[in-house]
């Protein structure tokens, strides 16, 4: 019984601590945010996958960076309506 308390505060530690892990109450939309967030930004700091990007697509890598951080902010679309109660 200790240790599955245990684990579930470690748990809970975690997803206060990192935006990434979730929550009970978090949404699919939130959590595909945070993934896509997560993959641009890994993608943003490796060079060599910037400039892979940059020779597929034929554009500078400055301009596959400006794109990949104008993604960064709504990278899933609109959030959807929320149902009100």
């Amino acid at each position: 019984m200790g240790d599955r308390y245990n684990i579930h505060s470690q748990l809970e530690h975690l997803q206060s601590k990192y935006i990434g892990t979730g929550h009970a109450d978090t949404t699919k939309y939130e959590w595909l945010t945070n993934q896509h967030r997560d993959s641009l930004a890994s993608y943003l700091g490796h060079y060599d996958v910037l400039s892979y990007f940059a020779v597929v697509e034929n554009e500078s890598k400055a301009r596959i960076r400006f794109n990949i951080m104008e993604k960064m902010l709504q990278p899933c679309g609109p959030p959807p309506e929320k149902v009100e109660d």
